[in-house]
């Protein structure tokens, strides 16, 4: 036999080797939910980012506070070797504004109908900026032990506050497993707003009564997000109702030069 034939079965293989080395890793996708959510909220967006090939985990908000929620998911970015992608929700765009601050490997972040504050905004300010919001009248509060109140959407007007466009009987699970946000943390002030130094990219609904789409579209442009897509008729529950085109959104950022 001769030699170069024996040699040959190795080429082939160093020359996949350095392909695979080649090739670019795709980051791990961190999702954080809002308020009136919970992290299951993001199962239709799991499903079809992990069919793709990503990594995903979908983080646990405790929405008591910006800066302590932020350090929360700095805490679980802080331990993934290699780049991510940070996508929030609602309440969770402060937070993975927040989270963002400090880790290097951060590629994008996400806004699935999420603020995106500048310093000293609030989610509060912001949602007020335009008309158009609703969700005051739909909130209930239960005092807290430190003397703070703890929100909750009413359940009997949790479809049509936060999610017109789903099922009725799914929309009354979700109102059912509402993790409820502070006060304090709607109206606490944003610290740096990483999304000066990052690409961002924003998605959001053209009916939603949680954050009007005047106010989507502010900060979008404010930001000069690399992408923007609003949904026609969209509630605030895009994940939930609107998983593909969040999905195909997740992994624009994913896979931008």
């Amino acid at each position: 036999m001769r030699l170069s034939t024996l040699l040959l079965p190795a080429a082939l293989l160093a020359s996949g080797a350095a392909h695979a080395q080649a090739a670019p890793e795709k980051p791990v996708i961190v999702l954080v939910h809002g308020a009136f959510a919970e992290s299951a909220s993001w199962e239709p967006v799991i499903t079809r980012l992990e069919k793709d090939g990503y990594t995903v985990i979908a983080a646990a908000n405790p929405l008591r506070s910006v800066a302590s929620d932020g350090a929360a998911v700095s805490a679980v970015v802080k331990s993934i070797k290699g780049p991510v992608v940070l996508v929030g929700h609602s309440y969770g765009g402060p937070v993975i504004t927040e989270a963002a601050n400090g880790n290097p490997n951060i590629k994008a972040l996400v806004y699935v109908a999420g603020f995106a504050p500048e310093t000293g905004e609030s989610s509060f300010s912001l949602s007020g900026k335009f008309p158009g919001s609703t969700l005051g009248d739909a909130l209930t509060a239960v005092p807290l032990p430190d003397g703070g109140q703890d929100l909750y959407i009413q359940a009997a007007r949790f479809q049509a506050q936060f999610a017109a466009d789903v099922p009725a009987g799914q929309a009354a699970v979700m109102a059912a497993t509402q993790r409820p946000i502070t006060m304090k943390a709607l109206q606490e002030p944003s610290g740096v707003a990483a999304w000066k130094t990052l690409p961002n990219y924003m998605i959001y609904g053209s009916a939603d009564r949680n954050i009007p789409a005047a106010v989507m579209k502010f900060m979008a442009e404010r930001a000069h997000a690399r992408k923007t897509v609003e949904i026609p008729g969209g509630s605030h529950a895009l994940m939930v109702s609107h998983p593909a085109e969040v999905t195909a959104m997740i992994e624009a950022a994913a896979t931008a030069k």
